[in-house]
């Protein structure tokens, strides 16, 4: 799974890049065949289990294409996730990627070129599972292959699918039977058809078929669908339904928390027992250009003053940074946690140094003596391209280790690329599902111990002196930590639901910062507006480029846009298949 592109042989990938949904142009099926396959390709397990290969390779949005510009393929979300969130900021200086800012504004069309771009690369991954289903299903292979198979390209249908409904809201849901590539999003009557209920089914059935493990790492097994499926019923607010899965995912199945908040992101806890889903992150593996190492995230790391080169993409906001300050009990600061930025000797919660890289702290295991004993590679707003423009942050949770043989040695930047796999879905994130489902059928008391656990977790430890990677991990009170405060705490009551709710909401945040979530849970919690238009006005002050931000509105911003190319090229006869999403 690590070489997951080199495997695929050119025909294959040929034939499924001809088949992504909607190609830029609508003589797209006129294309002359480019190579052909022997049956024995298409019906034996080697070739059937390639072209399921070539859809894992979509869980990095990159489908090798150089001729479309891919940034807004990534499945990260770091984006529409994060940027447009109040946890980040575009990033960078005002002239690099300028259209970026007017997403962060709140200022974008239909015609954004990020939008098509995410649009096709989930659609990509759609078609290349649905291929892969197709010969499953028709292939000369025993019923445990069949099951497991058709288990897995159910998954990944359904994974690809919900990006896209997390995205657009109502979008056409395409299976192995289709032949009709211009499927309208409305009913008969005009109505939008809702694509939630396909997407449980197939994790539902996905689950029925899936091992309760496999053998190679990075393929999906009975678990991985059913935090999945969980995940899905939390999105449609059915709370026993997704309490149901999610029980079965936290009492039967193989994740764990990993003992260290930071051990989940290094490439040592690559694949390790809180990864429900990931890319597989490769370097070192042939390709020319690094391209199956972390290609659409590679502008996300701090700029040229750091070990890492370019670009500083995704900056920290100063929001989240306060967000991290904790009460004399280690809790967070639900109403005052942005009364004042954070200063010298505020007590934080321990994850923030994991998550941002902010001055005068050690970055991972960077560690150059200075001569006198110390340490002279701290964090400092060198590393940021335009701090009077972005601020003084950068993210350090997906940062590669010095030294251990986990960078590119290829790509116009090879700093940029790493074999650290970035996670989709993780445990702690079930956990805090769970508790949101217990919450809302007022399990309180089970819903206050979900959110320990991953409190507890994050208590273990905190970022040490960088002499050495074992070194740089240590208990949060330890006295080596001169340059932070930490202190976190767990709750003691829940007193009631909308406490217990504000409290999982302020958690997920907190431990899932950076990874591509905020935005889309504010959205389906409700809170988008009140959240967002009060973060937009402070934060201006602080970032003056948000000057002439449009305000959050709910009946415009609950979805993004369909991508107008899209709809234009589902005519049929004239007229377009695909409606425009409510509010554009």
């Amino acid at each position: 799974m690590k070489k997951i592109r080199k495997i695929i042989t050119l025909s294959i990938a040929v034939a499924f890049s001809a088949m992504v949904i909607y190609a830029c142009s609508d003589k797209f099926l006129e294309v002359a065949p480019q190579a052909a396959l022997s049956q024995s390709n298409l019906t034996g397990i080697e070739g059937i289990d390639a072209a399921l290969i070539s859809a894992y390779s979509m869980l990095d949005g990159w489908n090798g294409n150089t001729a479309q510009n891919p940034w807004g393929g990534q499945q990260t979300n770091y984006m529409f996730g994060d940027i447009m969130s109040d946890d980040a900021y575009k990033g960078s200086e005002p002239t690099d990627f300028p259209d970026w800012e007017v997403l962060e504004k709140f200022t974008w069309t239909s015609t954004h070129p990020l939008f098509n771009e995410k649009f096709l690369a989930d659609y990509e991954g759609i078609a290349r599972a649905n291929a892969a289903l197709g010969l499953a299903l028709a292939g000369d292979i025993s019923d445990a292959e069949k099951n497991r198979i058709v288990g897995e390209a159910r998954f990944l249908r359904a994974h690809f699918h919900f990006d896209l409904y997390k995205m657009f809201g109502f979008v056409p849901y395409y299976t192995e039977e289709d032949v009709d590539f211009k499927k309208s999003n409305t009913d008969e009557s005009g109505n939008y058809i809702d694509p939630i209920s396909d997407i449980i089914s197939d994790f539902q059935t996905a689950a029925n078929e899936l091992p309760p493990s496999q053998a190679e790492v990075g393929r999906v097994n009975r678990y991985s669908a059913l935090a999945y499926l969980g995940k899905a019923l939390v999105y449609d607010e059915q709370w026993a339904e997704a309490k149901t899965a999610l029980d079965e995912v936290v009492n039967n199945g193989p994740f764990i928390l990993q003992d260290c908040y930071h051990d989940v992101f290094g490439v040592p806890g690559n694949n390790g027992g809180e990864s429900i889903l990931a890319f597989q992150a490769s370097v070192g593996d042939g390709t020319g250009n690094g391209e199956n190492a972390n290609h659409l995230e590679r502008l996300t790391y701090p700029h040229g003053g750091s070990p890492f080169g370019c670009c500083g993409v995704r900056q920290p906001s100063q929001n989240l940074v306060n967000a991290y300050k904790v009460d004399a009990n280690g809790l967070p600061l639900f109403n005052s946690f942005n009364d004042a930025d954070l200063a010298a000797g505020d007590a934080v919660d321990p994850r923030l140094d994991w998550v941002v890289a902010r001055p005068g702290v050690p970055v991972l295991n960077y560690y150059e003596d200075d001569g006198a004993g110390g340490n002279d590679l701290a964090y400092s707003t060198a590393w940021v391209r335009a701090p009077s423009y972005m601020g003084p942050y950068s993210v350090k949770k997906h940062l590669y280790h010095y030294n251990q043989g986990e960078a590119s040695t290829v790509s116009w930047v090879t700093t940029h690329l790493s074999s650290v796999n970035w996670q989709l879905f993780r445990y702690a994130d079930v956990l805090l599902l769970l508790a949101e489902a217990e919450a809302n059928l007022n399990n309180l008391p089970r819903a206050m111990e979900l959110v320990n656990m991953v409190r507890e977790r994050a208590a273990n430890c905190s970022q040490g002196p960088p002499t050495s990677l074992e070194d740089m991990i240590v208990d949060p009170s330890d006295a080596s930590t001169t340059w932070a405060n930490y202190n976190i705490g767990l709750y003691t009551t829940f007193p009631d639901q909308a406490y217990a709710m504000e409290a999982i909401q302020w958690e997920r945040r907190l431990e899932l910062a950076m990874e591509g979530h905020r935005f889309f849970d504010l959205r389906r919690w409700g809170n988008a507006e009140e959240i967002m238009n009060e973060y937009l006005s402070e934060e201006v002050a602080k970032r003056a480029y948000l000057t002439g931000y449009t305000s959050y509105n709910p009946s415009v911003h609950s979805y993004y846009p369909l991508p107008a190319q899209q709809i234009d090229l589902s005519r049929v006869g004239g007229e377009p298949q695909l409606k425009q999403v409510p509010g554009h």
